[in-house]
């Protein structure tokens, strides 16, 4: 039954940014499908973890800081010690930072590259060679970005390190998609999260964006649990480097 294909029972899910907003309301999709989730993040996890367990599926917090690369190893560490394997590798965690060209210092500028693409590729890397010493093939989602495809206002870190998720996405599905491992990426439209609480709060800039929504409203994180679930089960197999909008029509109008 096509249904079946959609099941991740007895999968284990890595997802960062996994304490609120998107990371949550995926690790949770992922949990209602079947998979047992370790969640990453250096906020508080536990009402995460507490909407996981309540559905009876095993879940682990891991707390750490994804600006810096040491994180790599521990998270792939304390993941094969309690969940004994990896299947899925959700890369959701990431920052923004705003300020007129001119301005844009250089940390913001390091900091958002660091934790939205540096550590992304080698958790990325970390994860597949797990996934290829499995021999089970696996999956890893990255979390692209409207601005993976625009150049966005006042964002030029971010707009650059979307842009490169979009990229790597493609670069990594060309070497692992022979081993059965499958790389795609989500991009999520205007959704209402922290990171576009400012937007939100500008009368201008909130009603231009929502104007231009076909949909006309704000994305939910609830709104990509189904695509994440897709991404992480068989029903995509055949899906390879690919980067799916849920944008609400954005990028159609």
């Amino acid at each position: 039954m096509i249904l079946d294909q959609f099941k991740l029972n007895d999968k284990v899910a890595i997802v960062t940014g996994a304490a609120r907003g998107l990371g949550q309301a995926i690790a949770k999709g992922l949990a209602e499908a079947g998979a047992d989730v370790i969640l990453v993040d250096i906020l508080d996890m536990a009402d995460s973890k507490r909407q996981i367990e309540k559905l009876g599926r095993r879940c682990e917090s891991i707390t750490a800081d994804l600006s810096r690369k040491e994180s790599v190893e521990q998270i792939i560490s304390i993941a094969r010690k309690t969940m004994g394997s990896i299947d899925i590798l959700v890369n959701n965690a990431g920052i923004i930072r705003r300020a007129p060209l001119t301005e844009f210092n250089e940390k913001d500028w390091d900091d958002v590259m660091n934790i939205n693409i540096r550590t992304l590729f080698f958790l990325s890397q970390a994860a597949a060679k797990v996934m290829l010493e499995q021999g089970r093939g696996g999956k890893i989602i990255n979390t692209a970005s409207m601005l993976s495809f625009q150049g966005g206002i006042l964002v030029p870190s971010y707009t650059s390190s979307k842009s490169a998720v979009m990229g790597l996405t493609r670069a990594l599905a060309n070497e692992l998609a022979p081993h059965n491992i499958n790389v795609n990426a989500i991009a999520p439209g205007y959704m209402a999260t922290d990171n576009t609480a400012a937007l939100r709060a500008d009368p201008v800039r909130n009603k231009a964006i929502l104007d231009r929504i076909p949909a006309g409203r704000w994305g939910t994180p609830e709104d990509l649990q189904g695509v994440a679930v897709f991404l992480a089960s068989d029903a995509s197999s055949y899906m390879h480097g690919y980067t799916i909008a849920i944008d609400g029509g954005w990028l159609a109008r």
